[in-house]
């Protein structure tokens, strides 16, 4: 299965260690042909202790770091870091059947270009001798969910013609159907492998349930970008916001009128009583009834519709402006080679040159209204060659030649100084991003070596290559989007739209 990469983020959770070291060693020692790499996308905000890696004997193992932006910025650094056709997701706490490699293999062999994605069927398993409680329901809805990402795989040219996972979506909620009804959407077909995984239930604390309606924001978020259908669409059923909505005015007119009408506030008050028993009786009449459970149940009921109406007002005031992804909000270019010949080490305005087509390129992107930034690699700097001020001056004139660029960053050490700016650090993408206004995954990066394209990857940017005579053979190969000139790439990025 030399054409599949697998890619588990992770936050290093104590609770998953066992089972994230479980996982990689049950694909490690599988019978038959494995995947060519496993990608394990480290999302802790800040590194920790070692991530717990079996010795492997069948794929390379590699950890790459997201810096904690969520899932689906930590998937889509793995699948930007990948070099195969499909690219499958797993969830860290998984445990796949044995065999899995060898069955992932056929699900995806044969598999029309038309199929963008395969789903694995995933099993939840449920307590013998009692009924599940509420939790354990919620998690059992797993195995009938449609594309999660538990066990997802797709082909990276879909999820490079898309911009992958939308970050937009800071949790590991809707971000995988929002993904799916995009690839749908484009016109490519899912499809259910044979496939098989076990999601255990995760351990849950006594106010789960309440933290979970965070997610009525990021339905706001699937609102405004698929439409009021999205539910549907998604295979999603109908939600409880509508009746969580009248209990929390119900219980809002009743504290209100109290002061001013025992009636009105003993109607209000009534109507918030029995809302709220109906809601607390419809989760503990299937579950297991122990004390404990009924407890739960008894007091999160009552403070779930009041934090379900916060998210979802949340999301309102945090989405209002959200709109369906088109194409990158702005575009990141390398300098020497990209849009001016480079001369090594140039510190004189007078021998810039552009490159040819650069300046209509620019100016398609400002016509679209995309900001334009420079992120460009200046050793000589540190070596002692030209000084910081011949690179602003530099810079300067290819202002004058190619139009006003929206931001410049520069990076003046070498290889040895350990820099997290030098690429194929991300270090300059990310801070132009932050300084434009939007998150480095809204952003493209166009450049002429393969550290652009890693740079890009490494930052959760879309990475272009437009090779040159100089470019190695090696770095067109791994990368996922190439151009023939800065013109095509222009058209990669406003997704083949022109304008004279």
């Amino acid at each position: 299965m030399n054409g599949c990469t697998v890619v588990i983020p992770t936050v290093g959770r104590e609770s998953l260690r066992v089972t994230l070291h479980a996982l990689l060693t049950a694909i490690d020692r599988a019978p038959g042909a494995g995947p060519r790499e496993i990608i394990v996308v480290d999302d802790r905000p800040v590194p920790g202790a070692p991530l717990p890696l079996p010795p492997s004997a069948g794929p390379e193992i590699r950890v790459i770091r997201s810096g904690g932006r969520g899932p689906a910025a930590a998937r889509n650094a793995g699948w930007r870091a990948a070099a195969t056709e499909w690219v499958a997701f797993l969830d860290d706490d998984v445990v796949p059947e044995p065999g899995w490699p060898a069955r992932l293999a056929a699900d995806l062999a044969g598999l029309p270009p038309s199929v963008a994605g395969t789903q694995g069927r995933v099993t939840v398993p449920l307590p013998a001798g009692r009924p599940p409680t509420d939790w354990e329901r919620s998690t059992a809805g797993l195995a009938s969910a449609d594309w999660i990402t538990a066990d997802m795989a797709y082909r990276r040219g879909v999820l490079a013609e898309l911009g992958g996972f939308d970050e937009r979506f800071r949790r590991a909620y809707r971000e995988d159907a929002d993904l799916a009804l995009r690839v749908l959407n484009a016109g490519h077909g899912l499809v259910l492998g044979d496939r098989r995984i076990t999601h255990p239930v995760r351990p849950a604390g006594f106010w789960t349930s309440v933290r979970a309606q965070a997610g009525n924001a990021d339905d706001v978020l699937m609102r405004h970008v698929h439409g009021a259908s999205w539910r549907a669409r998604a295979g999603e059923g109908r939600g409880l916001l509508g009746r969580h909505a009248l209990t929390t005015a119900a219980g809002l007119l009743a504290l209100a009128a109290a002061p001013k009408s025992r009636a009105a506030a003993a109607a209000a008050g009534g109507t918030w009583a029995a809302l709220t028993a109906r809601f607390a009786y419809e989760r503990i009449r299937p579950g297991p009834g122990t004390p404990g459970e009924v407890t739960a149940m008894l007091v999160t009921s009552a403070a779930i519709p009041p934090a379900a109406v916060w998210h979802r007002l949340r999301g309102l005031a945090a989405h209002r402006r959200a709109r369906s992804r088109g194409g990158p909000r702005a575009v990141l270019f390398d300098r020497d080679d990209t849009l001016i010949r480079d001369v090594p080490y140039n510190g004189d305005p007078a021998r810039v040159e552009p490159m040819p087509g650069a300046r209509r390129a620019l100016d398609r992107l400002r016509r679209h209204g995309v900001r334009i930034g420079v992120v460009s690699n200046q050793s000589g700097v540190a070596k002692g060659l030209i000084a910081a001020g011949d690179v602003r001056r530099v810079n300067a004139r290819v202002e004058e030649l190619l139009g006003r660029i929206d931001v410049w960053e520069f990076c003046p050490h070498d290889d040895g100084d350990g820099c997290a700016c030098r690429k194929p650090e991300p270090g300059m993408i990310e801070r132009a991003a932050e300084r434009l206004g939007v998150p480095p995954a809204d952003c493209a990066v166009i450049g002429d070596a393969g550290g652009d394209i890693e740079a890009a990857a490494a930052a959760g940017a879309r990475g272009i290559l437009v090779p040159t005579g100089r470019t190695r053979p090696a770095e067109i190969a791994r990368a996922a989007e190439t151009a023939p000139t800065l013109d095509a790439a222009v058209d990669l990025v406003l997704g083949g739209r022109r304008r004279p």
